[in-house]
């Protein structure tokens, strides 16, 4: 009796499954004398997708299976919709990175004009000192591009003619201010400083065409009055401190509007931005600093300064130096998350911490008049901030 192995044709399957005849590969007796290796067969079918089937029930059970249920469920919406409260922690999670930024940008605002009043009462020439912040910061940043610690910003001439402008507001409004508390307390030019948000409203009304609510302009009257009540009880007032304070007020706002709008659009990062602001307000003051005192009058008064306060007072211009850089580079690193009137809001807020701590570490002395313009002066910042909502 001789049997044969042929290939099956189809197992009951008719519709998808093409036969192949062939010839058997393998015959042989069940004569116990002859034994043959089983090889196993190929086919056309097995080679491009095998086909693995355990037994006749359970094909015909997998086959009715599948058209009672499908294998996988796919839910296209579920991938395009976001998860239930992820936008409510992305908003929480902005609010806490504006507000580290704030916080970081007062403090270092403040160790700034501690170290640069000192710097002023020791050596009265404030275009070099104005000077000599610019070029800390620009030799840290160029520093840090060079070895690689901060990613060099790609620039190109459109972006350095759309950055003169808000270089020449940043120069004029740096001067103005240390030229101001080079001249009155620190105390006296963060008040009058503090009605920057009326500047800002004034600029942006008048030369923007913005207009706003009622209330942004009813909340101005305590900002103006309480700066006016307190420079006209200020004990040492002085009308150069005074016209200083109100020509950096001016010179910021422009800076922070033309910095917003320079910003959009551009690959630069905020804290690359500043950096290459600084690059060219120093190029801009440098030769307006040598014109206005020189290098004989500084030479005098560095060794006049040298004397009486020591190795110190390097320290001291250091200090200031470099603080000025980080709090302004932490504050254009908010600029990146906010406005520029809600820039002008928080720089107003930091005059609170700053005239504060000035007042206690330089004695300054407060008449009460003078305490209640500055407050009036900073209430009306409160409710400016609250119209602004």
């Amino acid at each position: 009796m001789i049997c044969s192995l042929q290939q099956a044709q189809g197992f009951g399957c008719r519709s998808n499954v093409v036969t192949h005849r062939r010839k058997p590969l393998v015959q042989f007796s069940v004569l116990p004398s002859i034994s043959v290796p089983k090889v196993p067969s190929f086919s056309a079918v097995s080679l491009s997708k095998p086909l693995h089937i355990s037994s006749f029930e359970t094909y015909g059970s997998l086959e009715i299976e599948s058209k009672r249920k499908p294998l996988v469920f796919c839910k296209a919406y579920e991938v395009d919709r976001p998860e239930e409260g992820g936008l409510e922690k992305v908003e929480s999670a902005r609010k806490v990175k504006i507000g580290f930024y704030f916080a970081t940008w007062w403090f270092l605002n403040v160790i700034f004009n501690i170290y640069n009043k000192k710097v002023l009462n020791a050596f009265p020439f404030p275009w070099l000192t104005s000077t000599l912040s610019l070029a800390a910061g620009s030799l840290i940043m160029l520093i840090s591009w060079a070895t690689k610690v901060a990613e060099a910003p790609k620039t190109d001439l459109d972006f350095w003619k759309s950055l003169f402008p808000v270089a020449l507001a940043h120069t004029i409004g740096h001067v103005a201010a240390t030229v101001s508390m080079s001249k009155v307390a620190v105390s006296f030019t963060h008040i009058i400083k503090s009605g920057e948000p009326a500047f800002s409203v004034l600029v942006s009304r008048f030369i923007l065409g913005e207009t706003f609510p009622m209330p942004v302009y009813l909340s101005l009257v305590p900002i103006i009055g309480g700066c006016g009540l307190a420079a006209l009880t200020e004990l040492n007032f002085n009308m150069t401190g005074f016209m200083g304070a109100m020509i950096s007020n001016l010179a910021f706002v422009f800076r922070n509007i033309f910095s917003k709008r320079g910003m959009k659009g551009k690959s630069v990062s905020g804290m690359n931005y500043y950096a290459c602001l600084s690059l060219l307000s120093l190029l801009i003051l440098t030769p307006f600093a040598i014109a206005v005192e020189g290098p004989q009058l500084w030479a005098v008064g560095w060794q006049k300064a040298i004397t009486e306060i020591g190795p110190h007072f390097i320290w001291w211009v250091a200090a200031q130096s470099i603080f000025y850089h980080l709090y302004n580079q932490v504050s254009y690193m908010s600029l990146d998350e906010i406005s520029p009137l809600t820039f002008s809001i928080g720089n107003t807020m930091k005059r609170i911490s700053v005239i504060v701590s000035s007042i206690i570490i330089f004695r300054t002395p407060v008449q009460p008049v003078n305490a209640l313009g500055a407050a009036i002066a900073v209430l009306g910042t409160f409710l400016y901030s609250q119209a602004k909502q």
